[in-house]
């Protein structure tokens, strides 16, 4: 038999994590408004990147590193901990879901639902990511620009 809801019965150590830290990060930025909201928001971002290691800090810092270059518009910030870039209006486009997070195979590149990546009646909004390879990157470039 189910637990209650709240007893967070049917959530994963990792998924009861996730919803701490995005509690966290909707706490740290309450009250800010404007470039004090954007900096904390870029901040943390920054150091969720730089605590990644191996894959997952490759590619996190290579998405950084293209969403700077192809979608400057876009703000950094985290979502459940991951690093993320949202639209002025702070909903997320883009984030990447690093391997270590859930223990998974590997970490991925994720589109939320403001992303364009429409094709058709089917698309893709997650790909995992082995290698940063010139290729990865340029696909990841492709994407960003179609994703906005």
């Amino acid at each position: 038999m189910a637990g209650k809801t709240s007893e967070g019965v049917g959530f994963s150590d990792e998924e009861k994590q996730a919803m701490k830290q995005r509690a966290d990060e909707l706490r740290t930025t309450k009250g800010l408004k404007g470039a004090a909201k954007l900096a904390k928001e870029l901040e943390a971002c920054v150091a969720a990147i730089e605590a990644l290691e191996g894959i997952d800090g490759e590619v996190a810092r290579a998405v950084h590193r293209i969403v700077s270059e192809q979608a400057a518009h876009l703000n950094p910030k985290t979502f459940y901990g991951f690093p993320a870039y949202a639209n002025a209006d702070g909903k997320v486009v883009i984030f990447v879901q690093p391997k270590s997070k859930f223990d998974t195979r590997y970490p991925t590149l994720n589109f939320d639902e403001p992303a364009t990546l429409d094709d058709g009646d089917m698309w893709a909004t997650s790909f995992a990511v082995i290698a940063v390879t010139d290729a990865v990157e340029a696909r990841i470039r492709d994407l960003v620009t179609r994703a906005v």
